[in-house]
């Protein structure tokens, strides 16, 4: 099983480039970046988490800058979204990102897609938050076509454009992994994804139900923001996850760097 770090890049926080770097150097496998275009001042829609809404969320960098920079100084992180909200993005200039970002890192990218929570964000988007799921459904498919075809089309109830050309064309599609605890993100993983990216539950007992939603599906299961607690993680290790990520605060870079060096000790266990 793999480990990796799953963060918000910010203002804020360590450069993402600087993050990556020392997180390849240390062992890591993976970085995930968080996605959030905006907060509405007024927002009616509560924090999944319960609470506050924490401050990353108010000073997110766009996800596939940092990226493309933290492509720039690493060779073999894994790169990518923990989750791209999809549904508020263009789907042609978001392939074109997605695609762009994989060729410069040399295939490196995994696509981490949802539907989102916060219904005020989704509507400055021009999203109707009561059509999000399928919306979604349709960009997963739309964003295949444009990686995989010369003349890519689709025309689909919310997604329909004619024939258009449109590279860099990778030379392995960006696997796209759902992200989502419920049993419908599940049941879209296993039916238009190439992996599953659900929040890591706190308790080992409850991890048996979790894969559970797959059903008879093998499919990748990162599970995301876990617990660095070594029975937890041995029986994601058992259940067979591909990878688990810690959840790391965006923090100077001293305060960065020292947690990174707390977590990095647990990985030569699972290698």
């Amino acid at each position: 099983m793999k480990l990796g770090i799953t963060t918000f890049g910010t203002d804020e926080g360590m450069p993402v480039p600087e993050l990556a770097k020392a997180m390849e150097e240390r062992g890591f496998d993976a970085l995930l970046l968080a996605e959030h275009s905006h907060i509405p001042v007024s927002r009616e829609s509560p924090y999944p988490a319960g609470g506050e809404l924490p401050r990353p969320y108010f000073r997110a960098v766009d996800p596939f800058v940092a990226l493309a920079a933290a492509a720039s100084v690493t060779s073999t992180l894994t790169l990518g979204t923990g989750i791209s909200l999809l549904i508020q993005r263009d789907v042609i200039h978001t392939a074109k990102s997605v695609a762009s970002l994989s060729l410069i890192s040399g295939g490196r990218v995994v696509y981490g897609v949802g539907v989102g929570w916060n219904r005020e964000e989704m509507r400055n988007h021009g999203t109707d938050p009561r059509t999000r799921g399928v919306l979604l459904d349709e960009r997963i498919a739309a964003l295949r076509e444009i990686w995989t075809n010369d003349k890519a089309e689709f025309h689909g109830e919310y997604v329909d454009f004619d024939p258009i050309f449109s590279w860099p064309k990778p030379e392995i599609a960006p696997p796209v992994y759902v992200g989502g605890n419920s049993a419908a993100a599940a049941a879209r993983a296993v039916r238009l994804g190439d992996g599953w990216l659900p929040n890591a539950v706190p308790d080992v007992a409850e991890i048996p139900a979790q894969f559970a939603l797959l059903g008879d599906s093998r499919i990748p299961v990162t599970a995301t923001s876990v617990r660095a607690d070594p029975r937890l993680l041995d029986a994601y290790a058992e259940a067979g996850a591909e990878r688990v990520t810690f959840s790391l605060a965006p923090q100077p870079a001293s305060e960065s760097l020292r947690r990174l060096d707390e977590l990095a000790a647990l990985i030569s266990a699972y290698r």
